[in-house]
């Protein structure tokens, strides 16, 4: 079965740019037609779905955070990458990253896929 686990900072300056990378087990980044998203979700609001890398290293994102998201992987490590410039308070959020059921780009329900168990970002000064 495959686990996911974010790791990052949990505070973050504003105009900073956020990195937190998901390391994966149980499964490869490149196994054929699976996506792999990075979610957010803000405090008292519900999830948002930032944007995802595919198997094949294409890459997807929200058209509201695309000026500002970056998504990597590094195959050897099996791990997948978040980058979020120019951060706002807005931007705090608990954080999750997730793989999708196979053949699906954006998964944004608890329900679907596998999902790690989240980071909680904050940016303050």
């Amino acid at each position: 079965q495959v686990q996911l686990q974010e790791s990052g900072p949990g505070l973050v300056k504003p105009s900073q740019t956020l990195s937190l990378t998901c390391t994966v087990s149980g499964g490869s980044i490149t196994t054929n037609y699976y996506y792999w998203s990075w979610i957010r979700q803000p405090p008292g609001k519900g999830l948002e779905w930032m944007g995802a890398i595919a198997y094949s290293g294409s890459t997807y994102y929200s058209p509201s955070l695309k000026s500002r998201t970056s998504i990597s992987r590094d195959t050897s490590k099996n791990q997948f990458t978040l980058q979020l410039s120019s951060v706002t308070p807005e931007d705090t959020a608990v954080y999750y990253c997730a793989r999708a059921p196979i053949g699906l780009v954006v998964v944004t329900t608890f329900t679907e896929g596998s999902w790690g168990q989240g980071t909680q970002v904050t940016v303050s000064s």
